[in-house]
């Protein structure tokens, strides 16, 4: 099915990735607008440095991590249900709230595909629950079978209740630069020949403002798939699988998809086929979109150098 002209796609609609949420420079902290809530009683935020404390957590009772992203609606929902799931079982078990694109070697750890995952940690060792966001009762099922799983294994200890009571007032989230404003403003009405402007404006005032930059390839990809008709599209790259404009096109798709590893797969091949420039610059551009961070832009960096030589 095409999408209207002007729309967005959006992960809970197709599996595409929202990218205008991208354009912010962080997530907006727990507790403040556009954030998480803020954690709970029985709910931890985690990064990489807190993560080894969190694996010996799971040596006295079961926790629950869900790997989530900001620009993923469904995160927010399935969020929901395991926090008052965690507040309903009154410390039984942890629920850990873990931003995968901010901890990018902590989603690879779990071998997490999409967002969200969830993954239950018993003793240290992870056990894949779920993807997505299932109906509430189908996850009480889930958990109840994690708790039982932990008692046959002797961990029936229980959480210590975090104090919530005085929590910190968070910090309220810096401006935008004017430009990276402008940008941000013209993807939410949509126009995003202004945000792409505003973006190149920012590249000529500093090009060093890589956050402009990584903007400028995010709306640049919106622009590209506009009004793209998916399956027409993955129809023409399959019908003719040496046409480099095809494949261009349906790797565009596989992005916003959220399918990565494939989109940087079909352009390496085709890179190595064709030692074309402008398959070299698209890659460049993806790994923006995607983020230098994001252990699968290292891999295909390596793999684009070696289709290169």
């Amino acid at each position: 099915m095409s999408q209207p002209p002007g729309s967005r796609p959006r992960l809970d609609a197709r599996g595409a990735v929202d990218l205008s949420a991208f354009t912010r420079p962080a997530t907006p902290a727990p507790g403040t607008p556009g954030g998480l809530p803020a954690p709970g009683a029985y709910v931890v935020d985690v990064d990489e440095a807190s993560f080894p404390d969190l694996v010996q957590r799971s040596t006295q009772h079961p926790v629950v991590v869900v790997l989530w992203a900001s620009w993923s609606e469904v995160s927010q929902s399935a969020i929901a249900d395991l926090a008052d799931l965690a507040d309903e079982d009154a410390g039984r078990w942890l629920l850990a709230r873990i931003d995968s694109e901010a901890n990018p070697n902590v989603a690879a750890a779990f071998q997490a595909q999409s967002v969200p995952s969830v993954v239950a940690v018993l003793a240290g060792q992870p056990l894949p629950l779920y993807q997505g966001a299932p109906p509430r009762e189908q996850v009480r099922g889930v958990i109840d079978q994690v708790l039982a799983a932990a008692e046959a294994n002797g961990l029936t200890g229980t959480v210590t209740p975090a104090d919530t009571s005085a929590a910190p007032e968070p910090e309220p989230e810096p401006p935008l630069p004017p430009l990276h404003q402008a940008a941000y403003d013209a993807i939410e009405r949509d126009d995003l020949d202004a945000a792409v402007a505003a973006y190149e404006q920012a590249l000529r005032e500093n090009p060093r403002d890589d956050l402009a930059r990584a903007g400028l390839a995010q709306v640049q990809l919106l622009v590209r798939t506009r009004g793209a008709d998916l399956q027409a599209v993955r129809a023409a790259a399959a019908a003719a699988p040496h046409d480099e404009q095809a494949q261009l096109a349906v790797a565009d798709l596989d992005v916003l998809g959220g399918k990565i590893d494939d989109a940087f797969a079909r352009l390496v091949d085709l890179l190595a086929a064709t030692k074309s420039d402008a398959v070299r610059q698209r890659l460049v551009d993806l790994f923006e979109v995607v983020g230098s961070a994001d252990p699968r832009v290292t891999s295909a960096r390596r793999a684009m150098a070696n289709a290169l030589y």
